[in-house]
C-alpha cells in the first residue's frame, strides 16, 4: 500500500480488514467482530459479497462462511438466503447510563491488562495523529476527516457516538498511510471499546472529548504535527484517568 494512497470514507473496511497469518478461522472471526463493534461495518450495513470479502481477508470462502456462522450465533449478523439475500450487521452497542455502574458480568480489563492497554494507546494514537499531520492530504481526504468529526458531533445517542468516535480515530490512522499503524490503532480502539462499555457515560467528559477532537482535526488539517500529537496525548490521558478511576 502506497503511503500516500488517497483513502476515502468508503475504504475504511479496506484498510481495517486485511489478511493475517496464523489461524484463518479464528483470525477471520476476530477481524470481522472487531470491525462490527467499532462501526467499521455499521449496524444495518450489508457485508461485502462473499468472494470479495474472502479475497480481502486472504481466506478460503468456506472459512469465511464458517466465520460468518459464528458471528450469527453471537448475534452480530443475520443472513437472508435466496434472491436478494446477503448478510447484514445486527449489532448495536449498548452503554451504561451516567447514573449506573458497570454491567454485572461484563468483561473488564484491570490491573496489568488495563495498564498495558492504556500504555499501548498512549503510544500509537498520538503517533498516528502526528504522522497524518505530516501528510499532504488531498481534498477528499480532508473532507473525510471533517465528515468523521461531524458525525461524532451529531450522533443521536451514546452508542452511535461511540461508533462515530472510533471511526474518527480510525480515519486519522488510515490517513497516515501506514498499514502497521492502522492495525495498531484498530487494536487500540477495540480494547478501548471493551473498557468504555463497562463505565458510565459522563457528560462532562464527552464535552471535553469533543473539544479535543476538534483541536486534533484542526491541527492535522493545518499540518501542525506537534500540536496534533500533544492534543491526542491529552485526549488519551483524559480517558485513561477515567478508566483507572472507575475500573482500577
Amino acid at each position: 500500500m502506497d503511503a500516500m494512497r488517497a483513502f476515502d470514507k468508503a475504504s475504511l473496511p479496506d484498510v481495517v480488514l486485511q489478511p493475517s497469518a496464523g489461524n484463518a478461522f479464528e483470525n477471520t472471526v476476530e477481524q470481522l467482530a472487531r470491525a462490527i463493534r467499532l462501526g467499521v461495518l455499521a449496524n444495518g450495513e450489508q457485508l461485502p459479497p462473499e468472494r470479495e470479502l474472502a479475497e480481502r481477508l486472504g481466506v478460503a470462502r468456506n472459512t469465511l462462511r464458517d466465520a460468518i456462522a459464528a458471528l450469527r450465533e453471537s448475534g452480530l449478523v443475520t443472513t437472508k438466503r435466496g434472491r436478494g439475500g446477503g448478510t447484514w450487521v445486527t449489532y448495536a452497542a449498548q452503554f451504561p447510563a451516567a447514573s449506573t455502574a458497570a454491567p454485572k458480568g461484563a468483561f473488564v480489563r484491570s490491573g496489568a491488562a488495563l495498564a498495558d492497554a492504556i500504555d499501548f494507546r498512549r503510544v500509537v494514537e498520538p503517533g498516528a495523529a502526528w504522522l497524518t499531520a505530516t501528510r499532504s492530504l488531498a481534498r477528499d481526504q480532508r473532507v473525510w476527516l471533517t465528515d468523521s468529526l461531524r458525525e461524532v458531533d451529531e450522533a443521536p445517542d451514546d452508542a452511535e457516538r461511540r461508533v462515530a468516535d472510533s471511526r474518527l480515530h480510525l480515519a486519522i490512522a488510515a490517513l497516515s498511510g501506514s498499514p502497521m499503524l492502522i492495525d495498531a490503532v484498530t487494536r487500540s480502539q477495540a480494547a478501548l471499546h471493551e473498557m468504555l462499555t463497562a463505565i458510565p457515560v459522563l457528560r462532562r467528559n464527552i464535552e471535553h472529548s469533543d473539544q479535543q477532537h476538534h483541536d486534533i482535526v484542526d491541527a492535522i488539517l493545518r499540518g501542525d504535527a506537534e500540536r496534533a500529537r500533544t492534543v491526542m496525548e491529552e485526549h488519551c490521558d483524559a480517558t485513561s484517568a477515567l478508566l483507572r478511576g472507575l475500573i482500577g
